[in-house]
């Protein structure tokens, strides 16, 4: 059947803009999903099944042989779980994800892959105490060896890598103190001594960050945080290439820290307003930190939004905002004048994470290193006087205005 002129005209027209990646929003909400799915819901179903039957003995050789892409035991995963994973590894440019019962099982279960006896692991100083207490506690009695550098001295980190190193980790920002990596200059680091490195993003989120694009080989995120965001679950990721992490998804298995049905759907559905999420996270953490820095009763602010931040530039090179999540010393305040102004807001609850739509506060050193000695408080960066505020969505108006009345009422 010979073409129209306008079937023509529309081909030529298709021919000449070529077809525009999708953009986050998008991905959010159509990303890793099938166009129809099953009982032709717009949803995806919750699948809750621990066992998956076949037909007959055939359909299971089938299976096998054939690696059909088919769910066998719940243990190896569910048909939520990978759309919520293709979601995932589509937001971060990555080929594939895997994902966990929480942060911190991702990271485990990475280390648990990639590491063996007599090989080094190189963390930067700021990131999570609990990943760098796994390595260096845990990970030493098979052998690893956990070396520490200070956050952001490239150089340090370059001179301690030995033939032995294998992993090179940092998180960007960290947290607390929101310290902003060069993921250009980290990733070359890892590519010029065969070194695979891997970002802990989860401060930033794939809409202000890409650490894949920059060529660092593994990006994670406690999806707990700001991908969740409903304060609601736990689950974490691990994105990167299919081939490097096939060997990770195999070992999951294994030790089983997968996420559950209804957690894998309450995850999907948060996905779908994230970049509307994180567009108030943004704009709520530099508001806030406005705010705070012209206070006079605020010692320092960490944001890396700010012009004063010791990364700002380095933040404002490589990315897209900034996030919720702001740090602040109080001026000449001890740790129970610092407790009257979290016990004071009236907006954020008190209690730890972050990246969800409500308000959190916090006092690092009760809330995380209460048990800490003074000396490692100081080893950490934890002075008495510290507060931890991860914005929500709510009005940045009331967030500054409730601020501003708990630091009034309690001089």
């Amino acid at each position: 059947m010979a073409k129209s002129s306008e079937d023509k005209a529309r081909e030529e027209q298709a021919a000449s803009n070529p077809v525009r990646p999708p953009q986050i929003s998008t991905l959010s909400v159509h990303g890793g999903e099938a166009r129809q799915k099953p009982g032709d819901s717009i949803t995806d179903p919750i699948f809750c099944a621990s066992t998956y039957t076949f037909e007959n003995t055939r359909a299971v050789i089938d299976f096998i042989e054939q690696e059909q892409p088919r769910e066998e035991y719940g243990r190896y995963g569910n048909p939520g779980e990978r759309v919520a994973e293709r979601k995932l590894a589509a937001l971060e440019g990555g080929e594939m994800a895997v994902l966990y019962s929480s942060g911190m099982a991702a990271i485990v279960g990475l280390l648990m892959t990639k590491l063996n006896s007599g090989d080094e692991v190189i963390f930067f100083d700021e990131c999570y105490h609990r990943s760098r207490e796994f390595c260096s506690k845990h990970m030493a009695r098979f052998g690893v060896k956990t070396v520490q550098v200070k956050a952001c001295d490239y150089d340090a980190m370059e001179a301690a890598i030995t033939p032995q190193t294998k992993l090179l980790i940092s998180e960007s920002p960290t947290n607390p103190h929101l310290s902003i990596v060069d993921l250009d200059r980290f990733a070359q680091i890892g590519c010029d001594h065969g070194v695979e490195t891997l970002i802990d993003a989860t401060l930033a989120t794939p809409y202000n960050l890409r650490p894949l694009a920059a060529g660092v080989d593994y990006v994670l995120h406690s999806v707990t945080k700001y991908l969740a965001g409903h304060n609601d679950l736990l689950a974490g990721v691990v994105v990167g290439s299919k081939e490097k992490l096939e060997p990770v998804r195999k070992l999951r298995g294994i030790m089983g820290a997968v996420n559950s049905p209804q957690n894998c759907y309450l995850l999907s559905r948060g996905l779908k307003t994230f970049e509307l999420r994180m567009q108030r996270h943004n704009e709520n953490g530099m508001r806030v930190a406005q705010f705070l820095e012209q206070h006079p009763r605020i010692e320092k602010v960490y944001y890396p939004g700010l012009e004063s931040h010791v990364y700002h530039d380095v933040a404002r090179r490589t990315m897209r905002g900034f996030g919720g999540l702001v740090t602040f010393l109080v001026k000449d305040a001890d740790w129970r004048a610092t407790a009257d102004i979290v016990d004071a807001v009236k907006i954020p609850r008190i209690g730890p994470s972050l990246g969800g739509v409500e308000s959190l506060i916090e006092q690092p050193l009760v809330m995380s290193y209460y048990q800490c000695t003074p000396e490692d408080r100081r080893v950490f960066g934890i002075p008495d006087n510290m507060i931890r505020l991860a914005c929500g969505i709510e009005n940045p108006d009331d967030l500054v205005a409730d601020l501003a009345q708990a630091l009034e009422g309690t001089k």
